[in-house]
């Protein structure tokens, strides 16, 4: 079982969705130290006073991580506020709509720089922090199984997730002799607040998409969060023990995998 009562975290995205029940998890398995960050202010107010009910020491930061100086900002106010920060999760993401023949640069750069560029840059002055501390660390990055290939309609969504997913592996083999982690997950359809609002402004679906979407599943649901929040508070863990570059593909349905 996780055990992470010596663990301080910074969640990127963490206002809601993924992120948010990533903090619950950690939270549960004694975390005691966590930063959210996120765009919506509101929001990430709201999660933090929510989450310090527990008696956490847990605060929001608003960061755009489409922003590098913002992306690295987070990490040097969490090291100022905490001394130390040994666990990143980059859960922030656009999942903006563009395919092959109608994406823009404006759009391709948006997607590049929050789901690549601005995880990247968080990532390296996470590391950076921890190697000048001499203390290990590890990090998870949420990647997604459109990073295989994806719909046409998510051509720079699925190329800036395929980025991360390099940047997890590369920086994972980089790092392992300062004995820090970097691991991944490749997250299928999953139900979220984010999801039902793309769901319902890019799609025109129906109040009830989520019931009609989950009866057509193996399943018979889509991901859920806290599911894949166990799995994060797993890698993030000492549980995980040697655990790096791993892309672990979190899904019903099977890459590669064909009909019959």
């Amino acid at each position: 079982m996780p055990d992470h009562k010596d663990t301080v975290a910074v969640i990127t995205g963490g206002a809601q969705g993924l992120g948010l029940a990533i903090a619950q998890a950690l939270l549960a398995d004694g975390c005691g130290k966590i930063i959210l960050a996120g765009r919506n202010v509101t929001k990430g107010e709201e999660a933090a006073a929510a989450l310090r009910e527990t008696g956490a020491d847990v605060r929001f930061l608003p960061a755009d991580m489409a922003s590098v100086s913002d992306a690295t900002e987070l990490v040097d106010r969490a090291l100022s506020r905490f001394g130390r920060v040994t666990a990143l999760v980059n859960s922030a993401a656009s999942t903006a709509r563009g395919s092959i023949l109608d994406t823009t640069p404006a759009g391709w750069d948006a997607a590049m720089d929050t789901n690549a560029r601005g995880p990247f840059f968080a990532l390296q002055r996470f590391a950076q922090a921890a190697v000048a501390a001499g203390h290990s660390a590890t990090a998870v990055n949420i990647c997604t199984m459109s990073s295989h290939c994806g719909q046409s309609f998510l051509a720079g969504y699925s190329a800036s997730k395929a980025a991360l997913a390099n940047i997890t592996k590369n920086s994972a083999n980089a790092l392992r002799q300062h004995r820090i982690r970097v691991n991944g997950i490749n997250v299928g359809w999953m139900d979220t607040p984010g999801e039902d609002t793309i769901q319902r402004e890019f799609h025109n679906a129906d109040p009830d998409w989520l019931a009609k979407a989950e009866a057509k599943q193996p399943m018979g649901m889509l991901v859920k969060p806290a599911h894949v929040a166990g799995l994060a508070s797993y890698l993030l863990s000492d549980a995980s023990g040697v655990m790096t570059g791993a892309m672990v593909d979190f899904d019903q349905n099977v890459n590669g995998a064909y009909g019959e």
